[in-house]
């Protein structure tokens, strides 16, 4: 994948490595950004096999995808922060040995639950590369192309989810169902030799800082978090006592843990983060869109297939819109955000989201396959857009010592919008369908619940929206008083 022009012609100078070198980063960050993306999707297309080759039900093969998932989410935040504290580079490493290894064991596994123990440990590898990623862009790339690469990484995660499904059903019809997790060795191992030989070694200062963590905060965060998910994925959409103990667990944990952090010296995560009005925003607004892009994925198959009475094949075609759009703007959507700024991109890309889910059922419903793919197309392509930017300005506002955890956070608010999206979403469609299954539902049924689910996702956006919009002019109101204070 060619990268960016504007990054080719960097200009070299004592602060700033050549435009060469910096290549080479990119190309390491964006080989580790591919691996974790495609841990994501390319083992859904392997269940069945799975349920197969260890006798097992589909419920419990699906462990092989959230494990992967949950571990994400559970401890992303914390590897951040643990990247700020030893060295972003050295972890880096270390994270691309641990989920290359966890990908041989899990190509090796006997055992279904084997297979999941691997997933998990992946999942922990992957946590670290995802965040340390776009830590080690805002560190190492200069200012004025930070939202090219930033556009570029999210290029690349796009190609990765596309890419998954089909890799991994060649490779399970050719090799079998090892093969999805074996392909990972040569691919880390290459990105484990990229970023030992390019990545800059980190700052002596960093490296050299006594480690001041905050474990109580760890396991506080990490529990409220499993709660969380567990809450959302369990009951496959149907939410009982269960849940609603999980969900309570973890709001009670999440107290547990803000207490906490005022009361430790270098705490985990700082709560002034959450005060700074671009980050908090920033956080929020993109927690929501990717709710909305999940619910894309969601309900799309169930319409296309029972209300459109589209094969496998077509659904799977129309489906792959989404991740195509979204690989193409990336790239392009970051080098608009040096060139212009972080806001008008941000913005265009809630407009076009928001055209997207309006007109989403009504082009569904009246053209068919291709206004459903038509409107999936805007609305990846105003996320694409709008995550350049927002990711930009979030990192930009981050300080040196707080890159990582700062990463952390900006990669679990799109987890938990996936998790919450999955869950939260497909009930809302099942609502307007007014059944709990919806795979055998008719075609008025669904149409209904495409309606209201989108008509939902219209309001997250305009939601996302005002948010950004109080983010920003807090943010201006803040900056005059703090240069005049200086």
């Amino acid at each position: 994948m060619s990268l960016p022009t504007s990054l080719e012609a960097a200009p070299a100078t004592a602060a700033t490595p050549s435009a060469p070198a910096l290549n080479r980063v990119l190309f390491s960050l964006s080989l580790s950004m591919l691996l974790s993306s495609l841990g994501t999707s390319i083992s859904n297309v392997a269940l069945p096999t799975l349920a197969q080759a260890f006798s097992a039900s589909f419920q419990a093969v699906q462990w092989v995808v959230l494990a992967y998932l949950l571990t994400i989410t559970v401890v992303i935040v914390t590897v951040g922060r643990l990247g700020d504290l030893v060295g972003r580079r050295r972890l880096m490493l270390w994270g691309l040995v641990v989920f290359t290894l966890a990908s041989l064991a899990g190509g090796a596994s006997t055992t279904l639950w084997q297979l999941i123990a691997a997933r998990v440990v992946q999942g922990l590898g992957a946590a670290t590369m995802m965040a340390l990623s776009m830590a080690l862009v805002s560190e190492r790339v200069p200012k004025h192309q930070v939202g090219s690469a930033m556009g570029l990484l999210g290029t690349v995660s796009a190609v990765g989810t596309a890419l998954g499904p089909t890799l991994g059903g060649l490779l399970i019809g050719v090799c079998g169902w090892n093969a999805v997790f074996w392909i990972n060795v040569p691919l880390g191992l290459m990105a484990l030799a990229m970023a030992y030989r390019h990545l800059p070694p980190d700052p002596v200062a960093t490296a050299a800082k006594p480690v001041r963590f905050d474990p109580v905060g760890m396991v506080l965060l990490a529990l409220s978090l499993a709660a969380y998910s567990l809450a959302m994925t369990l009951g496959r959409g149907a939410f009982g006592p269960l849940n609603a103990s999980l969900l309570l667990l973890a709001l009670l944990g999440l107290g547990a843990f803000v207490f906490a952090e005022t009361r430790v010296a270098a705490p985990l995560v700082r709560l002034a983060t959450f005060r700074h009005p671009v980050m908090a925003t920033g956080f929020a607004a993109s927690a929501l869109v990717t709710t909305v892009v999940m619910a894309t994925l969601v309900v799309g198959p169930f319409y296309l297939v029972g209300a459109l009475q589209l094969d496998a094949m077509h659904m799977g075609l129309v489906m792959s819109v989404g991740p195509a759009v979204a690989a193409v703007f990336g790239a392009p959507a970051g080098r608009l955000v040096d060139r212009v700024g972080s806001q008008p991109v941000g913005v265009a890309g809630l407009v076009t989201m928001f055209l997207g889910t309006t007109t989403l059922p009504i082009a569904a419903t009246t053209w068919g396959a291709a206004g459903y793919a038509g409107a999936l197309g805007l609305i990846t392509a105003g996320y694409a857009s709008f995550q350049s930017a927002n990711n930009t300005a979030v990192m930009a506002s981050a300080t040196a010592d707080q890159r990582g955890v700062v990463s952390g956070l900006l990669n679990l608010s799109r987890n938990l919008g996936l998790i919450t999206g999955a869950s939260a979403m497909g009930a809302v469609f099942g609502f307007g369908a007014s059944t709990n299954l919806v795979a055998t539902a008719g075609a008025q049924q669904l149409t209904a619940g495409l309606h209201l689910t989108f008509l939902v996702a219209a309001a997250l956006v305009a939601l996302g929206g005002v948010l950004t919009w109080l983010g920003v002019a807090a943010s201006r109101r803040i900056t005059p008083r703090a240069e005049a204070q200086a």
